[in-house]
């Protein structure tokens, strides 16, 4: 058996609650055997569920472990998680990559605060010898796998707030179209904000994000319903990765992504006017 361990910020919240399973679900079907069995929180109760990591720990049948070190040792493989708080990904990352021992690692959605914050985290892993990789599941929706260096892509999407929410669309964005962003805009219309997105060489993207929106793209002219189970499919990546397999994207679309989310908030603080993307 391979042992996967969980380091968060805290840790009874979505995904810890579900990656097990789901971890669990796609190994069954693949004949591999890969298990959730240590957890490490820097913040011992939830904020969330009020739950302590004790109690998650018990309910999940995990083993709590002292220090990220131990999780490390103990771990075949490492998934930082913290999904709503990147802001903790510095610093719990520079952690695994210090007792990782070039064990492979998953960073959850979203990667950092910022795309400075990103590329110091990149060049932490070189110097430790550490591979990762890290994406928003909405890479990996069906409707849009075969979809590369497009020309146009229009995302719709929801959830509780643009700052957090946004990472999903541009995800889909660099997926679909790859990288060279150049200039962006927020606009307000109706009740949701519009993102507008230039590239260098003309190409043009858009996200519309509203909190009663569900995923949807429209690549090249075509409208794609975004339907499928891509936390699924993140499980299979992130399972292959651990595997020994390659990333099927690079660290460049990554800080991609995180160059575009950090400049589309700043964006939304001035709505209406272009801005460089830097």
């Amino acid at each position: 058996m391979k042992k996967i361990g969980f380091v968060d910020y805290y840790i009874s919240e979505w995904h810890a609650n579900n990656y097990p399973g789901w971890i669990k679900n796609y190994c069954e079907k693949a004949g591999l055997d890969y298990q959730v069995c240590y957890a490490w929180a820097e913040k011992d109760v939830s904020l969330v569920d009020g739950k302590t990591t004790a109690e998650w720990c018990e309910k999940m049948n995990i083993e709590q472990c002292a220090t990220v070190e131990e999780l490390c040792k103990k771990s075949d493989n490492i998934i930082v998680l913290a999904p709503s708080d990147p802001d903790t990904h510095l610093r719990l990352a520079s952690e695994v990559f210090k007792y990782a021992d070039k064990k492979r690692v998953y960073i959850d959605k979203t990667f950092a605060p910022d795309y400075a914050t990103a590329k110091q985290i990149c060049d932490l892993a070189v110097k430790a010898g550490v591979d990762f990789f890290s994406t928003s599941a909405l890479r990996y929706a069906d409707e849009i796998k075969d979809d590369k260096n497009v020309n146009s892509t229009v995302t719709f999407g929801g959830g509780s707030n643009y700052d957090e929410y946004i990472i999903h669309q541009v995800e889909m964005i660099v997926k679909t179209m790859g990288v060279g962003a150049s200039k962006i805009k927020v606009e307000e219309s109706d009740g949701a904000l519009v993102t507008d997105i230039e590239y260098a060489d003309g190409r043009k993207a858009q996200m519309n994000w509203s909190s009663t929106y569900g995923f949807k793209a429209i690549v090249d002219g075509v409208e794609k319903q975004i339907e499928s189970d891509f936390f699924a499919n993140l499980m299979v990546k992130i399972v292959t990765f651990f595997e020994g397999n390659d990333a099927d994207f690079s660290k460049t679309q990554t800080l991609e992504v995180m160059k575009i989310r950090e400049n589309a908030i700043l964006a939304k603080g001035e709505l209406g006017v272009w801005k460089t993307i830097k």
